[in-house]
Protein backbone atom coordinates (compact mmCIF):
# COMPACT_ATOMS: atom_id res chain seq x y z
CA UNK A 1 0.00 0.00 0.00
CA UNK A 2 2.79 2.44 0.94
CA UNK A 3 4.80 1.64 -2.20
CA UNK A 4 1.68 2.06 -4.32
CA UNK A 5 1.07 5.50 -2.82
CA UNK A 6 4.71 6.47 -3.42
CA UNK A 7 4.50 5.37 -7.05
CA UNK A 8 1.44 7.58 -7.47
CA UNK A 9 3.34 10.55 -6.01
CA UNK A 10 6.30 9.89 -8.29
CA UNK A 11 4.24 9.48 -11.45
CA UNK A 12 2.00 12.50 -10.84
CA UNK A 13 4.10 14.98 -8.87
CA UNK A 14 7.71 14.15 -9.74
CA UNK A 15 7.24 13.13 -13.35
CA UNK A 16 10.09 15.30 -14.68
CA UNK A 17 12.61 13.25 -12.70
CA UNK A 18 10.69 9.97 -12.60
CA UNK A 19 10.34 9.72 -16.37
CA UNK A 20 14.09 9.49 -16.98
CA UNK A 21 14.69 6.57 -14.60
CA UNK A 22 14.77 2.90 -15.52
CA UNK A 23 12.48 0.39 -13.82
CA UNK A 24 15.24 -0.79 -11.50
CA UNK A 25 16.21 2.80 -10.64
CA UNK A 26 12.59 3.60 -9.80
CA UNK A 27 12.44 0.59 -7.49
CA UNK A 28 15.57 1.74 -5.65
CA UNK A 29 14.19 5.27 -5.27
CA UNK A 30 10.89 3.99 -3.86
CA UNK A 31 12.67 1.66 -1.45
CA UNK A 32 14.70 4.60 -0.09
CA UNK A 33 12.18 7.46 -0.34
CA UNK A 34 11.03 8.92 2.98
CA UNK A 35 8.20 11.41 3.54
CA UNK A 36 8.51 14.03 6.31
CA UNK A 37 5.85 16.36 7.69
CA UNK A 38 7.03 19.72 9.01
CA UNK A 39 5.26 22.38 11.03
CA UNK A 40 5.31 26.07 10.11
CA UNK A 41 8.71 27.75 10.67
CA UNK A 42 10.41 24.42 11.36
CA UNK A 43 14.08 24.04 10.38
CA UNK A 44 14.65 21.46 7.64
CA UNK A 45 18.44 21.64 7.86
CA UNK A 46 20.89 24.13 9.27
CA UNK A 47 23.98 25.94 8.06
CA UNK A 48 27.22 23.96 8.62
CA UNK A 49 25.36 20.64 8.87
CA UNK A 50 26.61 17.83 6.64
CA UNK A 51 24.31 17.17 3.65
CA UNK A 52 22.85 13.69 3.43
CA UNK A 53 19.68 13.92 1.35
CA UNK A 54 18.15 15.15 -1.84
CA UNK A 55 15.08 17.06 -0.64
CA UNK A 56 11.92 17.62 -2.65
CA UNK A 57 8.92 19.65 -1.53
CA UNK A 58 5.63 17.83 -2.15
CA UNK A 59 3.31 20.27 -0.41
CA UNK A 60 3.83 23.65 1.25
CA UNK A 61 6.55 26.28 1.00
CA UNK A 62 10.21 26.42 2.06
CA UNK A 63 12.73 29.24 2.30
CA UNK A 64 16.50 28.95 2.04
CA UNK A 65 18.23 31.61 4.11
CA UNK A 66 21.58 32.67 5.51
CA UNK A 67 22.43 34.49 8.72
CA UNK A 68 24.34 37.68 7.97
CA UNK A 69 26.21 40.40 9.82
CA UNK A 70 24.62 41.80 12.97
CA UNK A 71 21.92 39.16 13.17
CA UNK A 72 20.45 40.11 9.78
CA UNK A 73 18.94 37.28 7.77
CA UNK A 74 18.87 37.09 3.97
CA UNK A 75 16.35 34.85 2.22
CA UNK A 76 18.22 33.37 -0.73
CA UNK A 77 15.53 31.35 -2.44
CA UNK A 78 11.87 30.37 -2.14
CA UNK A 79 11.00 26.77 -2.96
CA UNK A 80 7.63 25.50 -4.15
CA UNK A 81 6.24 22.08 -5.06
CA UNK A 82 7.81 20.11 -6.68
CA UNK A 83 11.29 21.59 -6.58
CA UNK A 84 14.46 19.86 -5.41
CA UNK A 85 16.98 21.33 -2.99
CA UNK A 86 19.69 20.52 -0.48
CA UNK A 87 21.94 18.63 -2.90
CA UNK A 88 24.43 21.28 -4.06
CA UNK A 89 26.53 21.06 -0.88
CA UNK A 90 26.85 17.28 -1.26
CA UNK A 91 28.05 17.64 -4.85
CA UNK A 92 30.54 20.28 -3.67
CA UNK A 93 31.80 18.08 -0.82
CA UNK A 94 31.13 20.71 1.81
CA UNK A 95 28.69 21.44 4.68
CA UNK A 96 25.55 23.46 4.01
CA UNK A 97 26.34 27.17 3.58
CA UNK A 98 22.72 28.15 4.24
CA UNK A 99 19.69 26.89 6.15
CA UNK A 100 16.22 25.82 5.06
CA UNK A 101 12.95 26.21 6.95
CA UNK A 102 9.24 25.92 6.19
CA UNK A 103 7.02 28.96 5.68
CA UNK A 104 3.88 26.93 6.37
CA UNK A 105 3.02 23.32 7.27
CA UNK A 106 4.78 21.31 4.57
CA UNK A 107 5.33 17.77 3.34
CA UNK A 108 8.82 16.96 2.06
CA UNK A 109 10.44 13.88 0.63
CA UNK A 110 14.05 12.70 0.85
CA UNK A 111 16.33 10.33 -1.03
CA UNK A 112 19.84 9.58 0.31
CA UNK A 113 22.45 11.42 -1.74
CA UNK A 114 24.65 8.32 -1.76
CA UNK A 115 21.95 6.59 -3.79
CA UNK A 116 21.59 9.61 -6.07
CA UNK A 117 25.33 9.52 -6.76
CA UNK A 118 25.15 5.82 -7.62
CA UNK A 119 22.33 6.47 -10.08
CA UNK A 120 24.19 9.42 -11.63
CA UNK A 121 27.14 7.18 -12.48
CA UNK A 122 25.00 5.01 -14.75
CA UNK A 123 22.29 7.39 -15.99
CA UNK A 124 23.51 10.28 -18.15
CA UNK A 125 20.01 11.73 -18.48
CA UNK A 126 19.76 11.98 -14.69
CA UNK A 127 23.14 13.74 -14.60
CA UNK A 128 21.93 16.24 -17.21
CA UNK A 129 18.77 16.82 -15.16
CA UNK A 130 20.82 18.00 -12.17
CA UNK A 131 23.21 20.00 -14.34
CA UNK A 132 20.18 21.81 -15.74
CA UNK A 133 18.75 22.40 -12.25
CA UNK A 134 22.05 23.73 -10.89
CA UNK A 135 22.55 25.96 -13.93
CA UNK A 136 19.09 27.51 -13.59
CA UNK A 137 19.60 28.12 -9.89
CA UNK A 138 22.98 29.76 -10.56
CA UNK A 139 21.39 32.05 -13.13
CA UNK A 140 18.65 33.04 -10.68
CA UNK A 141 21.28 33.72 -8.00
CA UNK A 142 23.27 35.98 -10.35
CA UNK A 143 20.13 37.95 -11.17
CA UNK A 144 19.20 38.24 -7.50
CA UNK A 145 22.64 39.61 -6.59
CA UNK A 146 22.27 42.39 -9.17
CA UNK A 147 18.74 43.20 -8.03
CA UNK A 148 19.67 43.39 -4.34
CA UNK A 149 22.79 45.48 -4.88
CA UNK A 150 21.68 47.91 -7.60
CA UNK A 151 17.98 48.52 -7.04
CA UNK A 152 16.61 51.04 -4.59
CA UNK A 153 14.27 50.02 -1.77
CA UNK A 154 11.10 50.40 -3.84
CA UNK A 155 12.52 48.30 -6.64
CA UNK A 156 13.70 45.58 -4.27
CA UNK A 157 10.33 45.26 -2.55
CA UNK A 158 8.48 45.31 -5.87
CA UNK A 159 10.84 42.59 -7.09
CA UNK A 160 10.10 40.51 -3.98
CA UNK A 161 6.34 40.78 -4.50
CA UNK A 162 6.72 39.76 -8.15
CA UNK A 163 8.86 36.78 -7.10
CA UNK A 164 6.13 35.71 -4.68
CA UNK A 165 3.52 35.99 -7.42
CA UNK A 166 5.62 34.11 -9.98
CA UNK A 167 6.49 31.36 -7.50
CA UNK A 168 3.16 30.80 -5.80
CA UNK A 169 0.54 32.53 -7.93
CA UNK A 170 -2.77 34.02 -6.85
CA UNK A 171 -5.67 32.77 -4.80
CA UNK A 172 -8.95 32.14 -6.63
CA UNK A 173 -9.78 35.86 -6.60
CA UNK A 174 -6.92 36.48 -9.04
CA UNK A 175 -5.28 39.23 -6.96
CA UNK A 176 -4.34 37.83 -3.51
CA UNK A 177 -0.88 36.27 -3.31
CA UNK A 178 -1.01 32.59 -2.40
CA UNK A 179 1.53 33.06 0.37
CA UNK A 180 1.23 34.94 3.64
CA UNK A 181 4.64 36.15 4.75
CA UNK A 182 5.55 37.97 7.94
CA UNK A 183 6.87 41.49 7.39
CA UNK A 184 10.25 40.31 8.68
CA UNK A 185 10.43 37.56 6.03
CA UNK A 186 9.39 40.01 3.33
CA UNK A 187 12.16 42.36 4.48
CA UNK A 188 14.69 39.51 4.53
CA UNK A 189 13.71 38.59 0.98
CA UNK A 190 14.17 42.21 -0.12
CA UNK A 191 17.44 42.90 1.75
CA UNK A 192 16.04 45.72 3.86
CA UNK A 193 15.01 46.38 7.43
CA UNK A 194 11.52 45.43 8.57
CA UNK A 195 10.67 49.09 9.18
CA UNK A 196 11.67 49.99 5.60
CA UNK A 197 9.58 47.12 4.26
CA UNK A 198 6.54 48.32 6.20
CA UNK A 199 7.00 51.92 5.01
CA UNK A 200 7.39 50.85 1.40
CA UNK A 201 4.33 48.59 1.57
CA UNK A 202 2.37 51.55 2.91
CA UNK A 203 3.64 53.67 0.03
CA UNK A 204 2.45 51.05 -2.48
CA UNK A 205 -0.94 50.97 -0.75
CA UNK A 206 -1.26 54.76 -0.97
CA UNK A 207 -0.38 54.59 -4.66
CA UNK A 208 -3.14 51.98 -5.14
CA UNK A 209 -0.69 49.36 -6.37
CA UNK A 210 -1.48 46.82 -3.65
CA UNK A 211 -3.97 46.21 -0.86
CA UNK A 212 -2.70 44.89 2.47
CA UNK A 213 -4.87 43.05 4.98
CA UNK A 214 -2.67 41.60 7.71
CA UNK A 215 -0.38 39.13 5.94
CA UNK A 216 -2.66 39.00 2.90
CA UNK A 217 -1.38 41.10 0.01
CA UNK A 218 -3.41 41.82 -3.12
CA UNK A 219 -1.69 43.03 -6.27
CA UNK A 220 -4.23 45.36 -7.86
CA UNK A 221 -1.83 46.98 -10.34
CA UNK A 222 0.65 44.27 -11.30
CA UNK A 223 1.92 46.10 -14.44
CA UNK A 224 2.94 49.10 -12.32
CA UNK A 225 4.59 46.82 -9.76
CA UNK A 226 6.59 45.14 -12.53
CA UNK A 227 7.59 48.56 -13.87
CA UNK A 228 8.85 49.61 -10.44
CA UNK A 229 10.69 46.30 -10.15
CA UNK A 230 12.32 46.71 -13.57
CA UNK A 231 13.42 50.32 -13.21
CA UNK A 232 13.82 50.43 -9.43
Amino acid sequence: MIKSALEKVMNEDLYDLWSILTGEEKRRIIDNFTIHNFKKNQIVYGEKEDPEFLWVILKGKVKKFKDGVGGRVQILRLIRPVQYFGYRAYFAGEPYVSSAATLEPSTLGTVPMKLVMELLESNNRLAMFFIHELSRNLGHSDTKIVNLTQKHIRGRLAEALIVLKDNYGYEDDGTTLRIYMAREDLANLSNMTTSNAIRTLTSFVNEKIIIVDGRRIKLINEPMLRKISKFG
